[in-house]
């Protein structure tokens, strides 16, 4: 590969990440759902690191981020919603805590 086709391959690699996350609106839900069944038909774990999209596959392993207090989490999309205008997560509310989210906020999304 030229030295062109290499910068050119490198370029699109970092646009391609950077396009990756998205900055979105996120709400959380917990004990009130305790031991309902999900949409993916498992028993929902508020403790648990998981979250709910209207579309992406069950199983897709997201990382989500609080831009106000810096922290991560892992999450895996086990569930559908948010059903409410200009949310794209509902995350659990272990996963909401260990983000430090404490009510419906923007968060950084992207697949692990």
């Amino acid at each position: 590969m030229n030295r062109t086709g290499a910068v050119a391959l490198l370029l699109m690699l970092v646009t391609t990440s950077a396009q990756a996350e998205e900055l979105v609106g996120a709400a959380w839900y917990g004990n009130e759902l305790r031991g309902h069944r999900t949409a993916s038909g498992e028993m929902f774990d508020p403790d648990g690191l998981t979250a709910a999209h209207r579309s992406l596959p069950f199983g897709t392993c997201l990382v989500v981020g609080n831009p106000r207090t810096g922290q991560t989490v892992s999450v895996r999309v086990n569930d559908r919603g948010p059903f409410a205008t200009g949310l794209t997560l509902d995350l659990s509310s272990g996963a909401a805590k260990a983000i430090g989210m404490r009510s419906t906020e923007r968060v950084t999304m992207r697949r692990c």
